[in-house]
């Protein structure tokens, strides 16, 4: 579900498939992980997300959270216009640093 990519001291997540009520459990235990390393900032990639719903968003939203609480950010990318649309509706794009390319979001993280 996940695959991690590094950029210096930046941990890339791939996510792989939707993002629902039944991958978010799972999801939220990689995010657990990754918080326990100490990992402060972090992409992710959704080049390969057809879909998220609002068990996904809540996963998201929560581990936006725990990385701001030790310093840390998050950013999202490569969302098909789909997935960019359920965030622009929910104004959770407000929330998000979003960006259209990978390249984008690693600028001046």
């Amino acid at each position: 579900m996940i695959k991690e990519e590094r950029s210096n001291d930046i941990l890339i997540c791939i996510l792989e498939g939707e993002i629902n009520i039944n991958t978010s459990p799972d999801l939220r235990r990689e995010f657990e992980r990754i918080i326990r390393d100490n990992q402060k900032k972090v992409l992710i990639d959704f080049s390969n997300v057809p879909y998220i719903d609002s068990s996904g968003l809540a996963t998201l939203i929560e581990m936006l959270q725990r990385l701001r609480k030790i310093g840390g950010s998050l950013r999202l990318a490569n969302m098909s216009q789909k997935v960019k649309s359920v965030f622009e509706i929910t104004k959770l794009a407000k929330l998000f640093e979003i960006a259209d390319t990978r390249e984008k979001a690693l600028e001046n993280f």
